[in-house]
């Protein structure tokens, strides 16, 4: 692919200062960029690899004075959105899609939209709809009575349970398994676990990814549902009768108990643990790595085992890290008590 700065600007509703006549032929990370690449300037720190020899184009705040005379600048309002149009429009790489589905609908014991696309070794159980414009990749596995909206695509390996639901302009990646039975069990007076049935189903609104090997549990009773716009990375494990809001991102490693509740708008970090019967309200960011195990307020910050807010888990921390020295200095303030009782004795 070979397009000029000019083309660029005109895409992203740029101001171009330097030479738009410039061809770009890829896209770079800041660190790495060449004379024909493009990048982009995001954040102050990453200015440390710009120097008087870098001669690539790079997109820029509206507000960017430095002078480098070698670059090419195309200024707009967000460079990362713009780099993301970029991308989007230029260079995003040729992926094969697997056939057009070449059954007529009464050859099949389901429903399908237009343009269904199709991998190999793909199950479709009876009384599933499928929307138009969906593409499913090879080896996966849909049993019955599901249903699937509009443009959603589903990668190799997927498992959909029964009766479970994804909404329109859905992205489930590899591996995947929507609507397994949740981790639900009745301990008898022998102590022998008796299996409760999970007779629920998973909703999946519209415009929500789901990682690959993520796993979300069908509901006892009812649904395991995650809300409109949410994105869902790989390796999280979503138990039964979960909610999960609208616009949420939730990192790697991440694990809800039974029955939580999270608000919209809430960021999760990586390996963070959810108790069960929980609550997290709208606006919540938990940090990585922390263990929640009570309700979280609107809006706020979370760190830590157990999570609290961050400026009080961070001062923790910081007492903790003194604890060593703290001890040592208990110690001789010990020996100096015991000194004076011990003179205080021999003057008695």
């Amino acid at each position: 692919m070979q397009i000029t700065v000019e083309e660029i600007a005109a895409l992203v509703e740029g101001e171009v200062v330097g030479n738009k006549n410039k061809v770009i032929k890829n896209v770079a990370k800041i660190e790495e960029a060449g004379d024909d690449d493009l990048t982009f300037l995001y954040q102050e720190k990453y200015e440390k690899f710009l120097s008087p020899a870098s001669s690539f184009a790079i997109l820029v705040r509206k507000d960017f004075t430095k002078n480098f005379p070698a670059l090419t600048l195309i200024k707009v309002v967000d460079p990362y959105l713009s780099f993301i149009r970029v991308i989007e429009k230029y260079f995003l790489p040729e992926v094969e899609l697997p056939p057009l589905f070449n059954k007529k609908p009464d050859e099949v014991n389901f429903s399908f939209g237009k343009n269904f696309r199709c991998g190999e070794n793909v199950s479709i159980g009876k009384n599933c709809k499928i929307g138009d414009n969906v593409t499913i990749y090879s080896n996966v596995s849909i049993l019955n009575d599901v249903e699937i909206g509009n443009d959603t695509l589903i990668y190799p390996n997927v498992t959909i349970r029964e009766g479970c639901k994804i909404g329109n302009r859905n992205i489930i990646h590899a591996g995947a398994v929507i609507g397994s039975d949740g981790f639900g069990y009745y301990k008898k007076p022998d102590r022998s676990y008796k299996k409760i049935p999970q007779i629920g189903i998973v909703v999946l609104e519209d415009d929500v990814e789901i990682g690959a090997n993520t796993c979300i549990d069908r509901a006892t009773i009812g649904e395991t549902r995650i809300k409109k716009g949410t994105k869902i990375d790989n390796l999280v494990q979503i138990a039964h009768n979960v909610v999960i809001g609208e616009n949420c991102a939730i990192s790697g490693q991440t694990g809800f108990a039974g029955s939580t509740k999270v608000g919209n708008n809430v960021i999760i970090a990586g390996q963070v643990g959810f108790a069960d019967h929980i609550e997290v309200e709208d606006d919540v960011v938990v940090m990585a790595q922390s263990g929640v195990s009570h309700s979280l307020k609107r809006g706020k910050v979370y760190f830590g085992y157990p999570a609290m807010e961050v400026r009080e888990a961070f001062k923790l921390n910081a007492l903790i890290r003194n604890l060593p020295e703290l001890r040592e200095k208990l110690f001789e303030l010990n020996k100096k008590v015991d000194e004076l009782e011990k003179r205080l004795k021999e003057n008695k």
